[in-house]
């Protein structure tokens, strides 16, 4: 199944103060994520943020937090303390109506990423991880994370992967304003 930029929100996981310098390869990751932050809105995709327990992992980091802002996250992140979002109470009545596609990227891949992806799939959305914006620790647990969600049926994507087929067709002005990103 193609992603399609009308069908889908971005959803992106945990990517806080104290959290991005423990990761594998921070610098991709925040590039993936300002790419994909970047087009959300151009395409009119809906963003939306999560924050595990911001009182002791910080905010949403500040260059992030904009972007979100820019892509229309005007409610601010979603604090949480459950590793899956959708085990957070009132999650759900933030996801966008009639956007089935749900598209995550954050961290940690193995933790918050797997059990909500996980979580979202078995309540009827198609989950998209996009694995080059996501990030753990350890290259090892991100890369079990991947596998596990392919094997529960989870699509696992690339950023390019989610700009192009969100942008569908080459020629119009959203793939002239977009396509710098990837250049």
């Amino acid at each position: 199944m193609l992603l399609a930029a009308d069908r889908s929100q971005l959803l992106i996981i945990d990517v806080q103060e104290r959290l991005v310098p423990a990761m594998h390869g921070p610098e991709p990751l925040l590039a993936n994520l300002g790419v994909l932050l970047r087009a959300a809105p151009v395409l009119g995709v809906p963003a939306l943020a999560s924050e595990q327990y911001p009182r002791g992992l910080g905010r949403t980091l500040p260059g992030i937090a904009d972007l979100l802002v820019a892509a229309g996250d005007t409610a601010g992140p979603f604090e949480k303390v459950h590793f899956s979002c959708m085990a957070e109470p009132g999650f759900a009545d933030r996801l966008a109506a009639g956007r089935e596609q749900i598209v995550i990227a954050g961290i940690e891949t193995h933790v918050c990423v797997l059990q909500t992806a996980l979580s979202l799939r078995a309540a009827g959305h198609a989950c998209f991880v996009v694995a080059d914006a996501c990030s753990s620790r350890t290259v090892a647990s991100a890369e079990l994370a991947l596998a596990r969600l392919r094997d529960a049926g989870v699509t696992v994507v690339s950023t390019e992967m989610v700009l192009f087929e969100w942008l569908h067709r080459a020629g119009t002005p959203a793939f002239k304003a977009l396509s710098p990103l990837v250049r």
